[in-house]
């Protein structure tokens, strides 16, 4: 047992041994035989070296004075300073519409989306049939609205529907402007 004791204690670390190796391994590729990167460094300097292309001429450009009184101020809205009695007098006008009115069925669409598709006459009465962009027939008679310009029926004739709408103009200014349902293609122009 004392000689098994001995020779463990002459061994040496295993990590030891693994070093050794490696520093042998390393050794041996550390040649100071560079050739072949002083032939590429030689190669490179002996290259063409380009040339670089003068900087273009500076042209000159003539200054130029801006005077803005001819120009209009971009943050003023376009009013006309040579009519400011005609624009009172469409304030004055009175045409505005009746916001204290409740608001009817037919004034949720467009008027270009509703179409007339004929009259019936009940009891003296003339109505007219129109039909919605959702398909629902609905009757109108005289003094009724239909459309989103406060549109009101003044006149029903066999082929058409007469309105006068309220448009607005600028805020503030209200016109009027006369508008028609003509009877829809679709009943072939009869009742």
């Amino acid at each position: 047992m004392h000689g098994l004791n001995q020779r463990f204690s002459n061994a040496r670390p295993w990590w030891f041994n693994i070093s050794w190796i490696l520093a042998v391994m390393l050794g041996g590729c550390a040649d100071d035989n560079y050739t072949d990167l002083q032939a590429y460094v030689a190669e490179v300097k002996a290259r063409q070296k380009g040339t670089v292309e003068p900087l273009p001429e500076v042209k000159t450009v003539e200054p130029f004075v801006l005077t803005t009184e001819d120009l209009r101020d971009p943050f003023l809205t376009d009013i006309k300073e040579e009519e400011p009695e005609e624009e009172t007098s469409k304030l004055d006008s009175g045409i505005r519409p009746d916001s204290t009115r409740p608001r009817e069925e037919l004034e949720a669409y467009e008027l270009d989306s509703l179409r007339m598709m004929g009259t019936v006459i009940q009891l003296g009465q003339t109505w007219g049939l129109v039909r919605a962009k959702d398909g629902t027939i609905h009757r109108v008679k005289v003094g009724n609205y239909m459309g989103k310009n406060y549109g009101k029926v003044i006149n029903i004739k066999e082929n058409q529907i007469e309105l006068i709408e309220i448009i607005s103009e600028s805020p503030g200014t209200w016109r009027e402007r006369k508008a028609a349902l003509d009877l829809s293609e679709a009943t072939g122009g009869k009742q």
